[in-house]
């Protein structure tokens, strides 16, 4: 049976999202605050459509930027009938914003998961980002066939809490190693030794996460003095990492390294480089 699935937000994730299910045999609506931009998911074969018709599509998908969206979003399809829909939504949440999105739903009849996800445009378009679902044994049922489509891996965490949660996580490491990376190529001013050569032993080693292995050359071409824009820019970084602070802090967590870097974000952002990888606070850091 041919499940309809609409998606809320066509940025870049929103657009990765609707050309993986359009390859993967959906047919897929969306819609976007600003119009113009679901051409790209348009011309992908999807339907662009408003709110009231995305809602009557069997899952949807909200792909949007905060959870102010959201919000804002769900109420709009709430107005116009979730009964028995299933909503997924898939941006990076606080858990209590995640908890007030699904109340929300529950309230409408709409099965509700919170599945955020680890990995950026390429991996979605090949069906291999790594998946961290919230919500009911059942509503992650109902959920899992599409979310399949998308990930590599996806796991019910219990709770959409626990998955906002996970998330969270998951991303605080990643900011935080933009800068790390950078201090550590300091201790090779003066040495002679070639960025690319450098980065090359720094991926080959215990230093090296997947990040860095898989973007070894835009790290490069940073540090080179060439920005490279970014799937998971600095802003994008930034907004996660103060939500993580956010978290952690407002539960007494002592987290003085994820403070002192957030200060670096800080003035990346003064600096314009919101719209850039992350390499580009290594290369700031770095002190090229």
């Amino acid at each position: 049976m041919t499940v309809a699935i609409g998606i809320a937000g066509t940025g870049r994730m929103g657009t990765a999202f609707t050309r993986r299910l359009i390859e993967t045999g959906n047919k897929v609506q969306v819609w976007n605050r600003n119009a113009a931009r679901t051409a790209a998911a348009v011309s992908a074969g999807a339907e662009a459509v408003d709110l009231a018709h995305l809602a009557e599509c069997d899952v949807i998908l909200l792909s949007l930027t905060d959870a102010a969206a959201s919000q804002s979003v769900l109420r709009s399809l709430t107005i116009a009938g979730l009964q028995g829909r299933m909503v997924i939504e898939m941006s990076t949440l606080l858990p209590d914003e995640a908890e007030g999105l699904a109340a929300m739903a529950q309230v409408a009849g709409a099965d509700f998961v919170h599945c955020p996800v680890g990995g950026t445009v390429a991996p979605a378009l090949k069906g291999q980002l790594l998946g961290m679902a919230g919500g009911t044994a059942t509503s992650f049922d109902r959920a899992k066939p599409v979310l399949g489509q998308l990930c590599r891996r996806v796991e019910h965490l219990g709770t959409v809490g626990a998955a906002a949660r996970m998330k969270l996580a998951v991303n605080l490491p990643l900011a935080i190693y933009w800068q790390v990376l950078g201090e550590s190529l300091a201790l090779l001013r003066g040495a002679g030794v070639p960025d690319d050569l450098a980065i090359s032993l720094i991926a080959d080693s215990s230093a090296g996460p997947t990040v860095l292995k898989n973007r070894a050359q835009i790290v490069v071409d940073s540090l080179a003095g060439t920005d490279q824009p970014g799937t998971f820019d600095i802003a994008g970084l930034a907004k996660d990492l103060g939500l993580a602070l956010r978290l952690g802090e407002s539960e007494g967590a002592e987290m003085p390294l994820s403070r002192s870097v957030q200060s670096r974000y800080a003035a990346a952002l003064s600096a314009g480089l919101g719209g850039f990888d992350g390499a580009s606070l290594t290369r700031r850091a770095a002190g090229k």
